[in-house]
């Protein structure tokens, strides 16, 4: 199997929506009180970090070909 590049774009996001989710769920049980549109900037910031992220990241591989 042929490997592939590591892309943190992908982790970033990914931990953004799992903390989301997590924060969503503790809130459908009871656990945290907030309101459920207060995640929607919280996603916003995570996919424009996630993008910074990967622009970095493309530009560093770049930069060493």
């Amino acid at each position: 199997m042929r490997r592939h590049d590591f892309e943190p774009g992908k982790l970033v996001i990914g931990l953004v929506l799992l903390g989301c989710a997590a924060a969503y769920l503790g809130a459908a049980h009871g656990n945290l009180h907030f309101p459920s549109y207060a995640l929607l900037p919280v996603l916003v910031a995570g996919f424009c970090l996630a993008g910074v992220v990967s622009a970095v990241a493309f530009a560093v591989r770049r930069g060493r070909r």
